[in-house]
């Protein structure tokens, strides 16, 4: 710690520019900034970037933040888990999503909503040879779903912008509805971790970014940058990065520490997604435009 590391003062109406640069150069200060560079430097060398997260990511309002990465050319891919079909579906066709589950859990009520069912099997089933983002997006973005621009499955398939949707069986509401088909589901999701591993085979210099998911997202990358490095794809310098409002096991040692041994950086922030993406994607364009200097 030195006299350079400290913060700046504040001021009212001062720049996005001048707060990033005021922030103090010491532990996440300094970790937010170097990871805006990172995304930055992948991007201008035109190297994969992937942007893994959980529902908690869509409940909290940030679709729009994502979205608007898509548009920008920003984001190689979209991975996600189950959940995150659920409320991106519903937002789309009602405008809101979410339940009280302890209320709803008491009749049995809970994850009982007709049309999520019935839409998110009909991808199943139409995604089992072209993957269940590729299917979900296209059924969003085809429909009359008064909010369908707020849609991330909807306008990545309009993009062209692949999306891995990673699905523990049993996990999700859906499964539990009559029109479920495992098999369907298995092979959808089968498929869409084969179009994951591809990409992970051109993760070399690029990043890899992961929000909301304790589980499912962290083991399925392990297994994947395994299964790439096994047949002889060289990824061993590359970025990768978990934001979460709790450490835990699977993130930090799946995908901060184990990834990077050969080479690389991990780098892991705790706190509220609502506030740290969109602090991480202001620095990123930031970085883009003119850069942070002290």
């Amino acid at each position: 710690m030195s006299v350079a590391d400290l913060a700046r003062p504040l001021k009212a109406q001062m720049s996005l520019r001048s707060f990033l640069a005021s922030l103090p150069r010491q532990l996440a200060g300094r970790d937010l900034l170097d990871i805006a560079q990172a995304l930055a430097q992948a991007v201008r060398e035109k190297k994969v970037i992937i942007w893994a997260f959980g529902a908690h990511v869509i409940k909290v309002g940030l679709s729009p933040i994502i979205i608007n990465l898509l548009e920008k050319g920003l984001v190689s891919a979209l991975m996600v888990n189950g959940a995150c079909m659920v409320h991106d579906t519903e937002l789309a066709m009602a405008g809101i999503t979410s339940e009280d589950v302890s209320q709803a859990l008491k009749d049995g009520s809970f994850g009982a909503a007709k049309e999520t069912g019935e839409v998110l099997s009909e991808a199943a089933i139409l995604g089992k040879n072209q993957g269940l983002g590729w299917a979900l997006g296209k059924l969003i973005a085809e429909s009359e779903y008064p909010y369908k621009h707020l849609s991330i499955f909807g306008r990545a398939y309009e993009l062209g912008v692949p999306v891995t949707v990673h699905v523990a069986l049993g996990t999700d509401i859906v499964h539990i509805h009559p029109g479920a088909d495992g098999a369907a589901i298995g092979a959808a999701s089968y498929y869409d971790f084969r179009v994951f591993t591809s990409l992970v085979s051109r993760l070399e210099g690029g990043v890899f970014f992961l929000a909301g998911s304790a589980v499912v997202l962290p083991e399925v990358f392990l297994k994947a940058l395994t299964a790439v490095r096994n047949v002889g794809h060289r990824v061993e310098h590359f970025t990768t990065v978990n934001f979460d409002f709790m450490r835990q096991y699977r993130p930090l040692v799946n995908v901060v520490q184990r990834p990077t041994l050969s080479g690389g950086k991990g780098y892991h922030i705790t706190g509220h997604h609502e506030l740290l993406i969109p602090l991480l994607v202001a620095a990123w364009l930031e970085c883009l435009d003119r850069g942070i200097e002290r």
